[in-house]
């Protein structure tokens, strides 16, 4: 019992001569129970986490698991049959990591910004415009333009994606983080490399504003941070 706060605490301790190597890492997820015979049921109480058992962290728990007050009253029937009470754990192991995740950001991009000149931008007739693919983050990327909108529900917005090269398409287990000028920002994924608005801006306003004199439209994508992963077995 926790004196202090006066609740049932239960604890795990994991021998610490299993985790070979000493560097070794144990995930597990808990649950702990606590016999009713009243009503022939357990009290059960888990984590949301996995707990990770390692050499310096040999023990997880609980310290409040239940009111110490519920659990001694005989009438509830935590206490049955004189002075007995049952107490169990569940512990599920989780299969143990082959490799270990370093993240790191590119904050300091030599050259972070990159521009896109759309010509006789009111003469596209295709649905979808590519731009050149471009090196950023040691990274390549490339813009989508959809000169009538992604969806074309109404035909009157314009739509901007950006989208990684596949040559560097995230894995089936790795994100990629990036962040742009105006708070932009997204992970990018195996199952969507692509991110951006489908409403971007409306094609009156950009007419009106947005077109230079040569009927071209320029587009700027400022990057501040890309993210880099690298992956090492773990021995």
């Amino acid at each position: 019992m926790d004196d202090r706060s006066g609740f049932i605490s239960m604890y795990v301790e994991i021998d610490s001569k299993s985790l070979t190597p000493p560097n070794e890492i144990s995930v597990v997820e808990l649950r702990f129970f606590v016999y009713n015979k009243k009503k022939n049921k357990y009290f059960t109480i888990q984590d949301v986490e996995v707990k990770r058992f390692n050499a310096l962290k040999t023990v997880w728990g609980w310290g409040r698991v239940l009111l110490y007050d519920t659990f001694n009253n005989h009438g509830n029937g935590y206490i049955f049959e004189g002075d007995q009470c049952e107490f169990g754990v569940n512990v599920i192991v989780s299969p143990p990591p082959t490799r270990m995740e370093i993240l790191s950001f590119h904050d300091k991009i030599p050259y972070p910004k990159y521009l896109w000149t759309v010509k006789k931008f009111s003469e596209l007739i295709e649905y979808v415009h590519i731009s050149n693919s471009f090196s950023m983050g040691a990274m390549e990327w490339f813009l989508k333009l959809y000169p009538k909108g992604f969806s074309r529900a109404d035909g009157k917005w314009l739509s901007v994606f950006l989208h990684l090269a596949d040559s560097h398409a995230p894995k089936a287990d790795e994100k990629i983080f990036m962040q742009g000028h105006c708070t932009t920002g997204d992970w990018h994924i195996e199952s969507n490399n692509g991110w951006g608005w489908d409403q971007f801006l409306s094609l009156d306003k950009l007419r009106k504003v947005y077109l230079d004199k040569e009927d071209a439209l320029n587009i700027e994508i400022e990057f501040q941070v890309v993210s880099a992963t690298k992956y090492f077995p773990i021995i």
